[in-house]
């Protein structure tokens, strides 16, 4: 029952915190970390112990795979080298720059084992960075780069780490195995992500029943990852690779119904799994603390130094990448140079998450990999997560709205939907009369009604915002309608007119018609 306890323990207070988050305009990640720490020193409270394995293989997945599914996949290839730059080429200069900057410290330690804990703090964090920049409003463009660098820098940071705790524990490391190892995590995770790609597509088609749909997407993720990882493959590549192919095939994959329940069911799971993140990352404060064999204030110089270094980094390695790569003629025409701003908030996006940690916890013991204060290099991830998050994540709007970074332009994106609307609306018109040879007269019209009133809500959002639009004006006639209609079949349910299935059925059509007021789409 105790394990029982802590799981409904753990859900309560993630959404009773991202409640009052809400409410008072702080971030959720930042405040569930600062909620965990203070619970972790309440004796007897929500004591879990984090384990690796738990976020590695159990949590991980799922969360890499909704944000690769919702990735787009065309912005995703344009932005391909930025990607990369940040994702690999940022990861292994920031893991350097850690690992030389704490063997400097701790001369005594292996140089090997201190590149290991440079692997284990370089990842950003997959959920802080984005939902900072969604709701901050940052450019289409900036988010799609973060979301990209979030879906692959852990596989960087795991392939290096494993490299480096290989070599501290004896093993032979040279620059040809250093080749075939990372060789297999990338090519074997492409490999095996986009034959499961391949054949969860081809199930997905065969199936028209939107529960078994969503039972099959819940053990994707899993699918992908544990085969990649039985062969020594990036089990992180292929569950991005395979979310990426299926994300983009969704629209012909899926009937209507299994898209609409797997949309539910997936942001009901990552708000609970990226939630229980960062809460059980707070919770782990106390035991760590009892952990660490130095003194207070060199911990405290040595997080101090680890953590400038990480941010620094960051810094040093964005800013020459994003405009010595202008100097190249294909690259600049294809890409011209942004502005001061873009890069300046993509190098303060650099929060770190769950992954930090766990990575961290499952370093090998100072028997296995020599002489090296393990908790020591515990507590610095642990403190680099906090400090990123509190100090970048609290200030990141303030940096933006101070640099003055434009949002995307939402009449231009209007005027594009409208235009693409109205296209739509033609194509169906098209179709409407190839097939309605013996379809009564009344049907053909109203669907000509549904398909211009369509097209003319795309244009409406063009217009002025000030005045009640006619699109709108029917969404809220129609809701007051609903409301009266539920009314009357809740009575008949009450009074014995109708058994409880008719009015669950009844309520499910109505809900689902109001759902599309919601977007105004009726």
């Amino acid at each position: 029952m105790h394990g029982l306890e802590n799981i409904v323990g753990l859900i309560a207070v993630v959404v009773a915190t991202s409640v009052v988050a809400r409410r008072i305009g702080v971030l959720s990640p930042i405040l569930l970390v600062l909620v965990g720490i203070g619970i972790s020193f309440i004796p007897g409270v929500l004591e879990i112990e984090l384990d690796p394995e738990m976020v590695l293989l159990g949590i991980l997945p799922p969360i890499l795979y909704v944000a690769a599914l919702e990735t787009s996949v065309p912005a995703f290839r344009f932005n391909l080298r930025p990607i990369l730059l940040l994702a690999v080429g940022l990861v292994l200069f920031t893991a350097a720059a850690v690992g030389f900057t704490l063997h400097a410290l701790l001369p005594q330690v292996p140089l090997a084992m201190c590149f290991a804990l440079g692997a284990v703090v370089a990842p950003p964090d997959a959920v802080a960075a984005t939902a900072v920049a969604r709701r901050i409003g940052l450019p289409r463009r900036i988010v799609t780069v973060l979301e990209g660098e979030s879906l692959i820098n852990d596989a960087t940071a795991l392939v290096t780490l494993r490299v480096a705790v290989a070599a501290a524990v004896g093993e032979a490391v040279d620059t040809w195995s250093i080749t075939q190892t990372a060789s297999l995590a990338v090519l074997g995770g492409v490999a095996i992500g986009i034959v499961g790609g391949i054949v969860i597509g081809y199930v997905h088609k065969k199936i028209d029943n939107p529960l078994i749909d969503n039972a099959i997407s819940l053990l994707t993720p899993w699918v992908v990852f544990l085969p990649a990882e039985s062969i020594h493959a990036s089990g992180v590549v292929a569950v991005v690779v395979a979310g990426l192919s299926l994300g983009h095939r969704m629209p012909t994959l899926m009937s209507a119904g299994s898209r609409l329940q797997m949309d539910a069911f997936w942001r009901m799971v990552k708000f609970l799994l990226e939630g229980a993140v960062f809460l059980l990352v707070g919770l782990q404060l106390r035991a760590l603390i009892e952990q660490v064999e130095r003194s207070f204030w060199f911990t405290v110089g040595c997080l101090a130094a680890v953590v400038g270094v990480v941010i620094v980094a960051r810094i040093v390695w964005l800013f020459p990448t994003v405009y010595l790569a202008r100097l190249i003629p294909r690259v600049r025409r294809r890409d011209p140079s942004p502005t001061f701003a873009a890069p300046a908030v993509i190098s303060w996006a650099g929060m770190r998450g769950a992954v930090t940690l766990a990575a961290a916890l499952s370093l090998p013991s100072p028997q296995q990999a020599g002489a090296y204060p393990r908790g020591l290099f515990v507590i610095l991830a642990f403190g680099v997560i906090v400090a990123t998050l509190v100090l970048q994540g609290a200030t990141l709007p303030t940096v933006a709205r101070w640099l003055k970074v434009p949002g995307d332009d939402e009449k231009e994106d209007a005027l594009a939907e409208a235009s693409v609307q109205h296209e739509a609306s033609r194509a169906g018109k098209a179709r409407l009369e190839e097939v309605a040879d013996d379809a009564p007269d009344g049907v053909v019209e109203r669907l000509r009604q549904v398909a211009l009133s369509r097209s003319n809500l795309a244009w409406e959002r063009l217009g002025r915002s000030d005045r009640e639009t006619p699109s709108a004006a029917y969404a809220r006639l129609r809701r007051e309608m609903l409301n009266a209609e539920r009314e009357v079949f809740r009575r008949a349910r009450d009074t014995g007119k109708i058994p409880e299935e008719t009015l669950r059925q009844a309520q499910r059509d109505m809900d689902l018609e109001e759902s599309l007021l919601e977007r105004g789409d009726l």
